[in-house]
């Protein structure tokens, strides 16, 4: 039992990372972006501010939280004896919860760029997406979409 632990906990830190972050990229559409007609405005980057996407878990963090809680549980039950190791194994539960649902929001984080884009139209726009590019102020840009649905892409 002891040396499955380790194996598990490792198990389960892999699948916390299991978000699709790709679409947060400016390179990646959706499947109902595909053959649709696109507006495309262009612009000058006026700033460009590093940012942090937290990416939805797929589970609703079940699988960090729900696993962490497991995990903490058995490592929790290893302890003590009697009341004491019930004490233990619900206190190893409740902080391998919070451990493991910690981990799957940090495993979940995207690293994007916020810009700022003046169009053409004199116009100003921010656009946040994964920063799997470098942009810089004073770039050109085409600004693809409309609404909720833009990205920026080289000009």
């Amino acid at each position: 039992m002891k040396r499955l632990l380790p194996v598990a906990a490792l198990s389960l830190l892999t699948l916390a990372g299991c978000a699709n972050t790709s679409t947060y990229s400016g390179d990646v559409y959706r499947g109902n972006q595909a053959q649709t007609g696109q507006s495309v405005a262009y612009g000058t980057i006026v700033a460009v501010r590093p940012v942090q996407i937290q990416a939805d878990s797929r589970t609703g963090n079940l699988l960090g939280g729900g696993g962490g809680a497991v995990l903490g549980g058995l490592l929790g039950s290893q302890i003590g004896g009697g009341s004491g190791r019930q004490l233990a194994t619900v206190a190893g539960a409740l902080g391998g919860a919070v451990a493991g649902t910690s981990v799957e929001d940090r495993a979940n984080r995207v690293s994007a760029l916020e810009m700022e884009i003046r169009r053409d139209d004199g116009t100003d726009v921010v656009v946040v997406q994964r920063a799997d590019r470098q942009y810089q102020a004073g770039q050109r840009v085409r600004l693809i979409g409309s609404g909720a649905n833009l990205s920026v892409a080289p000009y």
